[in-house]
């Protein structure tokens, strides 16, 4: 007998919301924001390359097709289970060694509160480039300069640029303070302005570097050609970054964290990152009974909030680099005080939550799986709309900004240091039930991310929605204290229902971000014969591709 016949159904295949798109099923297969990115991943596939070297090929793709969410100047994070266990990568950029608070005080006057949106001192040491090369060392097939040959064929041949990258490209031309940085004008305004719908964008520089990168398996990137380019860069436009400070760059294998909810275990990457966020928040509403409430009712939606606020108070507070955190992470993560915390939701209104206390005493996203059972949950990005938009002449280094996420305020614990990793938005996410995988997903888009984990996790595991119907649902999403967004396809009594409860909805002022962008790929059994089901965000340009 086909056990399949007989096995009790995930989800409810019917979706309740319009969409462009149906879920995809396939035994390879890879989702992400860009179709050519995506294809690019199933050719390493096709050519008996593991997801592993898919999610790598389709990376390196996307630092060209969506050039202004990430680049190669971009970090990464990734969570992989290689058919037995999880493993973490954590490839974010260390701050120079000359990122003192007393530097930024010279710089910009003693009063400082946070480091700058743009330019060199906005920019950590680059990660992404050595995390590719860490992950195919460790678990790629494919020899890695044939991952680098699709995005190498993209750069130098060009490509038509998608409507969606297209309105975020145009939005990012239109901001003073970027498309005055060096290298920036020259190299993403080719026609005097951003391109147009349908207009080609050739990136030979980037194909210059992503052949070094290739040739040397990164270290070019980091103790070669390309750091050279960089630091020179950097001493003629006013940065701090030097050859050592390049050349001292390590990515970090680390364990992910994890929360229990629903019979299934939630699994984030450590700080330096946000995605303690979602687990706090599941830890908090696993005490709330979500499911007596109905899907897009006004008391789920509102529970749903209040509780992410409560983890956004703490993350603010106490995450940072896990080399400097005052408070830890089993604290944070304790379910006594998780319960404790939970007592704090009113349901008859909305509340401005602070920070407890826990102590005793632009982002691309992508997910690929094969047949073998490998799974690779990663992302990317510059931050925000082209990072810092710096772009490093002749070689195509567009640089982010992370360096925005350290602050100046003494005592914190995300204060800036040298060698030290900044408070981090991107997240990857794995979900597995008894020590086996499920799904590998992520919702990119700067404090969204934690926030999309959560909402689009209990549409499937509370709600049994379907992977497509999940993503394809309405979103909200919260600011800072009583402030939220909702997006306009949110029934109008539920968005009623919120204001009368106290929550202030307004206009969403950063349409770079908007509410997020999710890819999902759910296991449905043995992979070689039952395969997975996968989803894309139609928020965004992508697809989810397969065979």
């Amino acid at each position: 007998m086909n056990d399949s016949k007989t096995r009790t159904q995930p989800f409810d295949w019917n979706s309740a919301y319009p969409s462009l798109r149906s879920p995809v099923f396939a035994r390879n297969i890879v989702s992400t924001s860009h179709p050519l990115a995506a294809q690019a991943g199933l050719r390493m596939l096709d050519r008996g390359g593991n997801a592993v070297d898919a999610a790598i090929a389709t990376a390196a793709c996307m630092t060209l097709v969506e050039p202004c969410s990430n680049g190669l100047g971009s970090d990464a994070f990734c969570i992989i289970w290689d058919g037995k266990e999880l493993h973490g990568l954590n490839a974010s950029g260390t701050a120079p060694a000359a990122w003192t608070p007393e530097y930024f005080f010279r710089r910009y006057g003693a009063d400082a509160k946070a480091l700058p949106k743009r330019g060199w001192d906005a920019v950590t040491v680059p990660g992404a480039v050595a995390g590719w090369v860490a992950l195919s060392e460790r678990f790629g097939k494919l020899p890695f300069a044939d991952l680098m040959a699709p995005a190498i064929e993209i750069a130098e041949r060009g490509y038509a640029v998608p409507m969606v990258v297209q309105s975020k490209w145009t939005m990012a031309a239109a901001v003073p303070e970027l498309t005055s940085q060096p290298g920036f004008a020259e190299t993403f305004l080719p026609y005097g302005r951003a391109p147009q719908v349908g207009e080609q964008f050739r990136f030979s520089a980037a194909a210059r570097s992503l052949r070094l990168i290739a040739e040397s398996r990164g270290e070019a990137f980091y103790r070669g050609e390309i750091a050279e380019a960089i630091a020179a860069f950097a001493r003629q436009t006013g940065g701090a970054m030097t050859t050592a400070d390049l050349a001292a760059y390590r990515p970090e294998w680390v364990k992910p964290i994890s929360q229990s909810y629903a019979g299934h275990e939630l699994h984030e990457i450590p700080p330096n990152g946000q995605g303690i966020a979602a687990l706090i928040a599941l830890g908090i509403l696993k005490h709330l009974d979500l499911p007596a409430h109905a899907v897009d009712s006004v008391a789920s939606t509102h529970m749903q909030i209040e509780v992410m606020k409560l983890a956004f108070a703490d993350v603010y507070r106490y995450v940072s680099d896990a080399r400097t955190m005052k408070v830890g992470v089993d604290e944070l993560l304790d379910p006594a005080y998780l319960a404790q915390r939970a007592k704090l939701v009113d349901m008859k209104r909305a509340q401005d939550f602070k920070a407890g206390n826990p102590v005793k005493g632009g982002t691309i996203y992508l997910t690929a799986a094969d047949e073998s059972g490998m799974m690779v949950s990663f992302i990317q990005s510059n931050y925000m709309g082209f990072g810092s938009g710096l772009v490093v002449p002749g070689y195509g280094v567009s640089l982010q900004n992370r360096g925005h996420g350290f602050t100046l305020e003494a005592g914190h614990a995300n204060v800036v240091a040298p060698g030290k990793r900044p408070f981090h938005t991107i997240i990857p996410a794995f979900l597995t039930k008894d020590g086996q995988p499920v799904m590998s997903y992520g919702v990119m888009g700067g404090n969204m991310q934690p926030q999309g984990h959560m909402q689009t996790l209990v549409r499937m595991l509370d709600y049994r929605q379907q992977p497509q119907a999940a993503c394809d649902a309405p979103r909200w999403r919260f600011n800072e204290g009583l402030s939220i967004n909702v997006e306009p396809s949110m029934k109008p009594a539920t968005i009623e229902g919120l204001r009368a409860l106290g929550h202030q909805i307004g206009d969403i002022h950063d349409s770079y971000q908007d509410f997020g962008a999710g890819q999902f790929i759910w296991r449905l059994g043995d992979p070689a014969v039952e395969g997975y089901v996968a989803a894309s965000d139609p928020r965004r340009d992508g697809a989810a591709v397969g065979f």
